[in-house]
């Protein structure tokens, strides 16, 4: 059985959501600072994503680069600062504060592609989003201490990320692979004069080899390829399953117990992800099934 380019997009970011939600574990996992952890990652990752190219690619990888251009720069510069933005909010605030903040994505999302896109979201997207924010209002309520700085990174990086989810719908075109590489090498670069990546332990570059690879590497890749089929504000709120999944990992392998009403909020935000998921694969089945026959 084929699948429709939606489901396929909505099996690839979820996939994708699930392997770049295990961020916030890795910062927890290593004693290296967040300039370090960035440079290793970023180099890691466009190292393993260029030799997947060139074993795709071949003759067309030069081809596939020139292909960018400026748009294609222009996302891969935005890629970059969610990276950025993101270690640098999971340094200085908690992993389940950079979470409940980032599944406010949807909105933001939604906003920037209409004003973009003029795309309207779907009622059952919009309720989905509604109920996702009564789980962020609750988990908020846990009291759990964040800083300011740590805040205005998360949010600053929600907005980014939503931007390049809107940008990278708009130009579908534009290869998945080098697009990641030139970020990866972006966000590298940005890091490169305040990092210290021979003062890391073989614990550390160990760690980030394995999250660097098989997490943010194919989760990005996988992210890059499925936005491209699924509206904005979609890809956002199944990207809000960050929320419960973040800090169920640091729970989980580190050991630090999120508050009851984190876990009740974090329920929420699955609950309304999932049975939006649900409401949109038959919406789409029933509307590609003539088509398909």
């Amino acid at each position: 059985m084929t699948l429709s380019s939606y489901a396929q997009g909505l099996l690839a970011v979820t996939i994708a959501t699930v392997a770049l939600s295990t961020a916030g574990l890795m910062t927890r996992l290593v004693a290296i600072d967040g300039p370090t952890l960035l440079f290793l990652r970023g180099a890691i990752a466009s190292v393993f994503l260029l030799i997947c190219l060139l074993a795709t690619a071949r003759g067309r990888v030069f081809a596939d680069f020139a292909r960018l251009g400026w748009s294609g720069l222009v996302i891969c510069a935005t890629s970059a600062a969610c990276a950025m933005l993101f270690i640098g909010a999971l340094y200085t605030t908690s992993v389940a504060h950079v979470a409940i903040i980032f599944a406010t994505c949807p909105f933001v999302s939604a906003g920037l592609a209409f004003l973009i896109l003029g795309e309207r979201p779907s009622r059952s997207a919009l309720v989905a989003s509604g109920v996702a924010l009564v789980g962020v209002l609750v988990m908020i309520g846990s009291g759990e201490e964040g800083t300011l700085a740590g805040d205005a990174l998360a949010f600053a990086m929600t907005f980014m990320v939503a931007l390049w989810t809107v940008l990278v719908r708009r130009h579908p075109d534009k290869p998945a692979l080098p697009s990641t590489v030139v970020s990866c090498l972006m966000s590298a670069a940005v890091a490169l004069p305040l990092a210290s990546p021979l003062a890391a332990s073989s614990h550390d570059l160990l760690v980030v080899l394995v999250f660097g690879v098989f997490a943010f590497s194919l989760g990005f890749l996988l992210l890059t390829i499925g936005s491209r089929y699924l509206p904005p504000v979609e890809s956002a709120l199944i990207g809000a399953l960050d929320a419960p999944l973040a800090p169920f990992w640091v729970w989980l392998f580190v050991g630090d117990t999120p508050a009851d009403t984190t876990l009740l909020g974090g329920v929420i935000v699955l609950a309304a992800v999932c049975i939006h998921i649900l409401s949109a694969r038959w919406t789409a089945a029933g509307s590609v099934a003539p088509a398909d026959n």
